[in-house]
């Protein structure tokens, strides 16, 4: 875990004065203890109209079909899909910052791993609707479980990329659940051994009579680590399944063994976008500047560069291959992808998963949080293009110009997509309420390493030398809660 001697020149990972292990618990489990500020219920409120318009949007196409959407003879597949992807692509966030990150030692994951965690739960839930929503018959989803049932020897296909969505979402979600409930333990019994009544009861319940002994916690720590070697390669084959749902087939603009890796690095793109997009408002909101840091947004930026040079450079690499292919197919779907009657969703996909990200290479960008905000936002709404145009572009025009038709969505296929949006935030925001956001346990080893509270005393006792120390207190002025002029006093 944290060790204690860790350099001057690293920046915080909790800043303020006077923390203790007792105000670090008392902040992040304030949303839990305390009734909902007016932020919370306008938001709350908000995504639960979104939400009820998901019900409903869902409830219309499982009363009249898929025939309500937009769909057609020639794309078959249009923003039912694209929702999917999108969904699962924001999932991976979450998982890659809990389980890589652990294996990997980085310690900035303990104040952003249990939202981002809550994050996939929520984002899987709303992909999983829609590859029910779009069997057709709902109420028979069980058969795509390879289980005997009432018709005898009936089992799936398995050259069915539905078979292939359900294993991959079902082993994602279950092994997600699983590892974000672990991590949960510790702090779940801390609200337990705070709370009075019914709520004591059913937290006690849920904590699964966690004791805190030192048993538990190696019996902790040694599961985590289990459950973060298992989960990591599902960081890379669950969108490498999503991503063969396309590469396998025939189609133009589909056939091409890029996009395994181009889907992974598009899916920690859009995830990492989303945390920034949740925590950055959370941390405001619920007060909790001291616990997610300008370190953890810039490192997220960061990361954020890397993945968007990476969807950036596959998006190049087709586009070459389709010249170097020579097939003609192949070379007039990116054609028309460029400049046919879609061009504008291509050309906004690439200004906002290729261009707006590197704006992040400037610091003055990279550190400032409403440029930060805004441009998670611009990368998730490019992320849905990408999907939309692979999969809208592809179809609609194939090998008999007879059959070229335009895709147009109808007021359900925008509701559900809409909707699934409010589902999402609902769900988050009763997660705020009812579990505690940030790692309680988690970020307090922290505090006698890589708090700002601990290097100050450290400057205080003169451990360290002058250029140290003076290149320490520059790296605080992007901080937002650190006050720099405190410093001219020590």
């Amino acid at each position: 875990m944290s060790g204690h001697n860790e350099s001057i020149l690293r920046e915080p990972l909790i800043t303020g004065k006077d923390i203790t292990y007792a105000r670090i618990t008392d902040e992040v489990l304030m949303p839990v203890e305390n009734k909902p500020n007016k932020a919370w219920w306008i938001g709350f409120i908000a995504a639960v109209c979104g939400a009820l318009l998901w019900v409903f949007a869902v409830s219309y196409t499982f009363w009249t079909g898929i025939g309500a959407w937009g769909l057609n003879k020639t794309v078959g597949w249009a923003w039912d899909i694209t929702g999917f992807v999108w969904w699962v692509g924001i999932g991976h966030a979450g998982t890659l910052i809990s389980a890589v990150l652990l294996l990997f030692r980085q310690n900035w994951r303990n104040s952003i791993n249990r939202s981002a965690e809550a994050m996939t739960i929520f984002a899987v839930i709303c992909a999983a609707t829609y590859v029910v929503s779009h069997m057709g018959r709902p109420w028979l989803a069980y058969w795509v479980l390879p289980l005997p049932n009432q018709f005898g020897s009936l089992w799936v296909n398995f050259n069915s990329p539905l078979v292939w969505d359900m294993f991959a979402i079902s082993t994602y979600f279950s092994v997600s659940l699983l590892f974000w409930y672990t991590g949960l333990l510790p702090d779940i019994a801390t609200i337990r051994d705070r709370a009075t009544g019914l709520r004591r009861k059913i937290y006690s319940i849920l904590s699964f009579g966690w004791t805190g002994s030192v048993k538990t916690w190696q019996r902790f720590e040694a599961v985590s680590l289990i459950l973060a070697g298992i989960s990591t390669p599902l960081v890379l084959s669950v969108h490498t399944i999503v991503s063969m749902d396309f590469a396998t087939s025939v189609i133009p603009g589909w056939h091409t063994t890029i996009f395994p890796p181009y889907f992974v690095a598009g899916a920690i793109f859009s995830g990492f976008a989303m945390v920034q997009t949740l925590l950055l408002v959370a941390r405001k909101v619920l007060g909790l500047e001291n616990y997610i840091t300008m370190f953890h947004i810039e490192s997220m930026n960061k990361i954020i560069i890397v993945t968007g040079s990476i969807v950036g450079v596959a998006y190049l690499t087709e586009l070459f291959i389709a010249w170097y292919s020579g097939s003609e197919y192949e070379l007039y779907a990116f054609q028309n992808r460029i400049s046919g009657p879609y061009w504008w969703a291509y050309w906004l996909m690439m200004t906002c998963n290729v261009i707006s990200p590197q704006l992040f290479w400037f610091k003055k960008i990279r550190v400032s949080i409403p440029a930060s905000w805004v441009l998670s936002i611009v990368v998730n709404i490019g992320m849905w293009f990408e999907r939309f145009v692979i999969i809208v572009t592809s179809l609609h025009r194939d090998y008999i110009p007879s059959s070229w038709v335009m895709f147009y969505p109808t007021w359900v296929d925008i509701s559900v997509f809409v909707g699934s949006i409010g589902l999402f935030f609902t769900l988050f925001l009763l997660f705020l309420r009812v579990l505690p956001s940030i790692a309680i346990a988690e970020v307090k080893l922290l505090l006698k390493s890589a708090s700002e509270q601990e290097k100050r005393r450290q400057i205080e006792n003169k451990e360290h030398d002058k250029v140290y120390v003076d290149s320490y207190v520059e790296s605080l002025e992007k901080f937002d809660s650190v006050k720099k002029e405190d410093y001219a006093k020590v």
